[in-house]
């Protein structure tokens, strides 16, 4: 699998919210192979931070060499890239991991947070299919997918914890209508590992296949550290969500018990 180790250049680096931001970057060799469901680690040229931090890869240009990453201030890493400017320098790892694998029949995508960021991607590629998919966020204004997701989906259902827009609750108690209403196939989900839990359960009992996409604190991002490895639940070995994933199916990652 190619690898490449780039000074990507920024094009964009806008505000969404106040703490998510999103980022347009030059970097036509990952662009040119990138697979949704990976993602690349990246770090701010002299910076104070030893690690690299990894995200998501959100949309890719192949004919302008571009991708787009979106994501949230979440610590002091984070933080200095929402402070980059446009014509700045970005240290560019990747593409890493293996994406998911996409299937024949008709596609769900259900994401949560942060989590929607990778699936943007995968919409994108899944669009001939006719996909469905279905957003959580807390409030009305942290469910902005739609703006990214709505080119690319038959549908979107959108949930909020609070009601603000959309179904009132959680996306998971959403989700049984929304198999028993469409014909849906195949379920890819991305987000807390709590929701992507309870997808996978639901997906089991409905008959459906079931891809996770793991958010997992990377210090190296090539398998070496350790630090994002799980048990996988049918073999019972280790395995390393940088290198094996970060894309698993759903019976790997999480009991049904």
């Amino acid at each position: 699998m190619k690898k490449f180790f780039i000074e990507g250049q920024i094009l964009a680096n806008e505000k969404i919210l106040d703490d998510v931001y999103y980022m347009l970057l030059e970097a036509p060799e990952i662009a040119d192979c990138a697979k949704p469901g990976q993602f690349v680690h990246v770090k701010k040229n002299n910076s104070i931070n030893f690690l690299r931090r990894p995200l998501g890869i959100a949309e890719v240009d192949k004919k302008k060499g571009t991708i787009s990453l979106i994501y949230r201030i979440i610590g002091r890493g984070t933080a200095e890239y929402a402070a980059m400017t446009t014509g700045e320098q970005l240290s560019i790892v990747g593409p890493i991991g293996n994406g998911f694998t996409i299937k024949e029949g008709r596609p769900l995508v259900v994401g949560g947070g942060m989590g929607m960021a990778p699936l943007v991607f995968l919409a994108e590629q899944l669009q001939g299919k006719k996909p469905l998919v279905l957003v959580g966020g807390k409030t009305k204004q942290e469910v902005f997918w739609p703006k990214y997701m709505g080119k690319y989906a038959d549908k979107i259902y959108v949930t909020t914890d609070d009601g603000s827009l959309g179904f009132k609750g959680f996306t998971v108690q959403l989700l049984p209508k929304i198999l028993e209403d469409n014909a849906v196939d195949d379920i890819y989900t991305c987000g807390p590992d709590i929701m992507m839990h309870s997808v996978a359960r639901i997906a089991k009992k409905y008959g459906k296949s079931c891809q996770v996409s793991m958010e997992k604190r990377m210090a190296c991002g090539i398998g070496v550290c350790l630090g994002c490895t799980f048990t996988d639940k049918v073999t019972g070995k280790r395995r390393k969500v940088c290198v094996d994933g970060p894309v698993f199916p759903a019976e790997e990652v999480f009991d049904y018990e």
